[in-house]
């Protein structure tokens, strides 16, 4: 643990590691104001794939596609281990609370990895389905021993991390990892926060509750991901309305991003 920790300690002290990191905060907010975007032209009636892999494809069609994907792919990279590294060095004095802290950072260094896999995948001109591989994954837990149970435990899991969105939207949890600056500047990038955290939040709780329609269903294919989540709430009332500002509110997490990338204290 200790040679693990020196590691971790190393790579949080180096300047140039650090602002590379920094830059995965902005290549997220990309990939989020892309999926926003898509997303907006699905409540708009044109269509499209609302997540990373629509994202990955809108990216790499644009002239610098290739070099931004490949961008993408090591500040995320960056950012997770950065993410890893500060799990190693949580020092609170209750276990329960320091083991629940590196357990939340290492879901979030996982979630930063797929994507910069995804994005070196369609760097080389490659390409992936996460809706597949969720579909897949979900028929093979439903395939096993207990699997339905198993699975409505992944939904409900998936509906607590959007749950934790919303609150960090409403409540402005997320200004405790900031150093923001006082004034209008501080104010907006407050509100956008606030309006990103809830509108993302949503888009994951929708994408829990899918999984538990699969696993009550045993029907996998209900469990298709982020894309399917969104076009579901054309299906509500008011679902056009909705998922115009869930849309909007992506595209206002991805600009907070941008701007964490500023302020976030590392």
């Amino acid at each position: 643990m200790s040679t693990a920790k020196n590691a971790a300690r190393t790579a949080k002290s180096s300047t140039t590691f650090r602002r590379i990191a920094r830059a995965g905060f902005v290549v997220l907010g990309v990939v989020h104001i892309v999926i926003g975007s898509i997303a907006i032209s699905v409540a708009g009636g044109t269509g499209g794939d609302a997540d990373q892999d629509g994202a990955m494809e809108q990216i790499r069609r644009t002239a610098v596609g290739g070099l931004l994907l490949i961008v993408i792919a090591v500040g995320l990279g960056a950012l997770a281990v950065w993410q890893i590294a500060g799990a190693f060095l949580f020092a609170d004095p209750d276990e329960k609370r320091r083991w629940a802290l590196r357990v939340k950072a290492v879901g979030i260094a996982i979630a930063y990895l797929t994507i910069s896999v995804m994005a070196l995948v369609y760097a080389v001109g490659g390409r992936a389905d996460s809706e597949h591989a969720q579909q897949t994954l979900s028929a093979r837990i439903l395939a096993a021993p207990g699997g339905i149970a198993l699975l409505v435990a992944v939904g409900l899991a998936v509906v607590a991390v959007g749950a934790g969105f919303v609150v960090a939207g409403f409540t402005r949890g997320f200004e405790k990892t900031l150093d923001l600056p006082d004034g209008v500047a501080g104010t907006g990038i407050r509100s956008l926060g606030a309006v990103g955290f809830v509108a993302k939040g949503i888009a994951v709780a929708v994408t829990g509750v899918l999984f538990v329609v699969a696993a009550l269903t045993q029907d996998p294919e209900k469990a298709a991901g982020l894309d399917a989540a969104l076009h579901s709430l054309l299906a509500l009332p008011w679902g056009r309305a909705l998922l115009w500002v869930v849309a909007a509110g992506l595209i206002a997490y991805g600009v907070f991003c941008i701007a964490r990338a500023r302020f976030a204290r590392m």
